[in-house]
């Protein structure tokens, strides 16, 4: 392949990877490298299907005040998520506002933003949010086509529950990019070899085969942690008197949860649990689930010592438990993502290795059926 060959490769790979990770944060409802505005509530800064780099709350560090966060709201956008501009940091949390509003999310019924409510961060250089105008605009066409393509084929095998599955969509479209980019890699090695057997009929590039079908694997791996990860959002109210409803504490009192944790799958996974805002505590914080069985972990809330109404967060994550518990929890400790990594390389290297192992990284043939014309005497 030429110097050009190659770039031209390199910006498709890097625009399919983009609108795949943006597809899959759509299914997960955690940005991922991009986010659109749906409505026009940040204009001028972003305006309605613009779109823009999402920084995943992992790796931002602290919200600053003027910084444009994109959290799981309880009001706002009837519970959606929202990304809104910080205009002040309490104690007890932050308070947001659209650029294009007139009052704060919280002047409108939203409590205080908690850590554990931001997903992620809009890039800013020198105060200004790095727009990507009609983003939104263009995946939202592209997510559309996919799910026309998922309507299709529920309607042709007769299956409904496929329409009810996001996964189905993102992973179609993976599947399209790994062919797409099969298709690339594999007519730059006709140009190459054109000479050679690849450029056979019935001849085939394992490596290639292996190396897309084992993408798929850790792609799915981890998209399966992931959503099966999140937070959970407990609304208190801190109050003066006591009540029999659960959600109201006095002040400076402490209220428990028991929280059933479940893994309805076959593999055996591992969950991690913890606080993610003020006020709360997690026992145990790490529990290892068999298959298709559950825990339950306790979630101690305290009030805070002025009445109102309070948001409290618990984040979960999950991991397959293919590694040890402590090597998976050293894992977590640095960083979820390397854990979710580690893991889904790990089930990917479990995967190739036996096929690698069998039919290497070369060229395989399948058999022709050998043709014989009609009235050709057998020797």
């Amino acid at each position: 392949m030429s110097v050009r060959s190659y770039v031209e490769t390199g910006v498709v790979v890097v625009l399919l990877l983009l609108v795949a990770a943006l597809l899959a944060g759509q299914a997960l409802g955690q940005p991922i490298l991009l986010s659109y505005a749906e409505t026009g509530s940040m204009e001028p800064t972003i305006d309605a299907g613009d779109g823009f780099v999402a920084i995943p709350a992992e790796l931002t560090g602290s919200v600053d005040e003027g910084d444009v966060i994109t959290f799981q709201s309880e009001e706002v956008h009837g519970g959606d998520v929202t990304t809104h501009r910080v205009v002040e940091i309490t104690e007890e949390g932050y308070v947001t506002k659209g650029d294009a509003n007139p009052f704060t999310d919280q002047d409108d019924g939203e409590p205080l933003v908690t850590e554990g409510q931001v997903l992620a961060k809009a890039w800013q250089v020198n105060g200004e949010v790095v727009v990507i105008p009609n983003l939104g605009t263009a995946v939202s066409t592209v997510q559309s086509g996919v799910e026309r393509v998922q309507h299709t084929v529920a309607s042709a095998l007769g299956i409904t529950a496929l329409l009810q599955v996001q996964w189905v969509a993102f992973l179609l479209l993976l599947v399209s990019a790994g062919a797409f980019l099969s298709g690339l890699l594999g007519e730059g090695r006709r140009r190459r070899d054109r000479d050679r057997t690849q450029s056979r009929k019935g001849v085939y590039n394992a490596g290639l085969v292996i190396g897309v079908l084992t993408l798929l694997i850790v792609a799915t791996a981890a998209g399966t942690m992931l959503a099966a990860g999140g937070t959970q959002d407990y609304g208190v109210v801190s109050a003066e008197f006591d009540s029999d409803r659960p959600d109201v504490i006095p002040q400076g009192e402490t209220a428990t949860w028991t929280v059933t944790t479940q893994n309805s799958g076959l593999l055996p996974s591992y969950a991690v649990m913890e606080p993610a805002s003020s006020g709360v505590e997690v026992e145990p914080e790490q529990q290892y689930l068999g298959q298709r069985s559950e825990a339950n972990a306790t979630v101690q809330i305290t009030a805070p010592p002025e009445t109102g109404y309070y948001v409290r967060t618990v984040a979960e994550y999950r991991y397959l438990a293919v590694l040890p518990p402590s090597a998976i929890q050293a894992l977590h400790s640095v960083h979820p993502w390397l854990a979710v990594g580690t893991i889904s390389g790990v089930i990917g290297a479990a995967f190739a290795l036996p096929l690698v192992l069998l039919f290497g990284t070369g060229t395989i043939r399948t058999r022709q059926p050998r043709r014989t014309i009609l009235g050709e005497r057998q020797s």
